[in-house]
């Protein structure tokens, strides 16, 4: 994208559906096809090869956790060198290929130093490319553009366990289930990998000076004091916002006794489809309305529509409509969650400390991420899942509360 157009959109809200905003969104539609199909299977992978349940937790809060990481000095390096692109294609290319290497784990160990490596290359790529979406619109159109992008990742995360489902019961019939699921990751290496091809050869980089606020922790010290409080609130609910793969297991868990393991399994995936729906259509009309009605109002709803699904959960029974409910809930509070938090830290953010106020952002998240996954799935193991419920549920109101509060 030129020059010429980027002053263009700085002008104009007209102009938000852009280059830039589509590729981004297809990019993300491809890696999230690819890695959805990849998770949705993952707890019955973990099954079959005997996994215990807090394994999950564990896999997923660990593989966040060092995402968190690099995801602050990821933003922080783009902002230093005033390039982006570089940095988020590796990150796509380094998801889609470790999503399909799972096919060659033969413990949870292994699925661990696998998932850790794509979730380096998810978290290079977080705050690099949300800095760029949020400098290739005006001010007054990021609600939809946050909102767009976040649709397209989540037709993707709907694609996934479609595909996953779809190949389930195509290749069920000739292996048993270990070799299913292994056939079916290597197949995610083709989503995969179009995705970094879409971001490298679709998004056009708008030129930049660098920053030269010193280094890392001297340029967080310069942030904006309403970001940082904002942050408490992130952080507080992140704490309890664990890994969605875990809602899977559960449903699994809820459903075996009437239905037996095997049908279980295939509703469980199917009611995941369902969250994603939920996902992907409502991060549009979400990043819409915040542009009309403002973005902190309906942050704190979607965190309070968290806390109403955890109530649902520790009330659960082995009802599929009452399970359908409760996925809907969580992928419409994700919904708001994803598209607000980066469209409301953009209007937080100056330009010359975006990327890192977004690798800070992200690594909040990842850590809350990493505590709630491994907690939870901790709770889960060492008492009950309504244990692990509550301390979600909890975290979520409070967050809510801080988020509303911050003025």
């Amino acid at each position: 994208m030129t020059m010429e157009i980027n002053d263009k959109i700085e002008e104009s809200p007209k102009t938000w559906l852009n280059r830039n905003v589509i590729g981004m969104a297809l990019a993300s539609f491809f890696s999230d096809a690819g890695h959805e199909a990849a998770t949705s299977i993952l707890p019955l992978f973990l099954i079959s090869i005997g996994a215990p349940a807090a394994s999950l937790g564990f896999i997923e809060g660990v593989a966040d956790a060092v995402s968190s990481f690099v995801k602050l000095g990821a933003g922080w390096f783009s902002d230093r060198i005033g390039r982006r692109k570089p940095i988020a294609v590796l990150g796509y290319l380094l998801t889609g290929i470790t999503t399909g290497l799972f096919a060659l784990a033969h413990s949870w160990g292994s699925i661990l130093l696998i998932r850790t490596v794509g979730w380096f290359g998810r978290g290079i790529r977080g705050p690099v490319r949300d800095a760029m979406l949020a400098e290739s619109v005006s001010p007054e159109a990021r609600g939809r553009a946050f909102g767009f992008h976040r649709a397209g990742d989540t037709l993707g995360a709907v694609t996934g366990p479609i595909l996953a489902l779809g190949l389930t019961a195509l290749l069920a019939g000739h292996n048993g289930s270990e070799t299913t699921y292994r056939q079916i990751f290597w197949i995610t290496l083709i989503p995969g990998i179009l995705s970094a091809l879409s971001f490298a050869f679709f998004i056009k980089e708008q030129t930049r000076t660098p920053a030269r606020n010193g280094n890392l922790f001297q340029t967080i010290s310069t942030l904006p004091k309403r970001f940082k409080i904002f942050l408490i609130g992130v952080g507080i609910f992140g704490a309890g916002d664990f890994a969605h793969s875990l809602l899977t297991l559960r449903a699994i868990e809820v459903l075996t006794p009437d239905l037996g393991a095997k049908v279980a399994g295939q509703t469980a995936i199917a009611l995941y489809i369902l969250h994603n729906v939920f996902y992907a259509g409502m991060s549009y009309p979400i990043g819409a309305l915040s542009d009309r009605i403002g973005k902190r109002g309906l942050l704190t709803l979607g965190y309070l529509l968290a806390a109403i699904m955890g109530i649902g959960w520790i009330v659960s029974v082995p009802s599929v409509w009452m399970l359908g409910l409760l996925f809907g809930l969580g992928g419409t509070f994700i919904a708001a969650e994803d598209a607000l938090e980066g469209a409301l830290a953009a209007d937080l953010l100056p330009e010359d400390v975006r990327g890192t106020g977004y690798g800070v952002l992200a690594t909040i998240n990842g850590l809350g991420d990493f505590l709630s996954s491994v907690i939870v799935g901790a709770l889960w193991s060492a008492f009950n899942p309504i244990v692990g419920f509550t301390y979600a549920t909890v975290l979520f109101a409070l967050g809510a509360l801080i988020i509303y509060k911050a003025r």
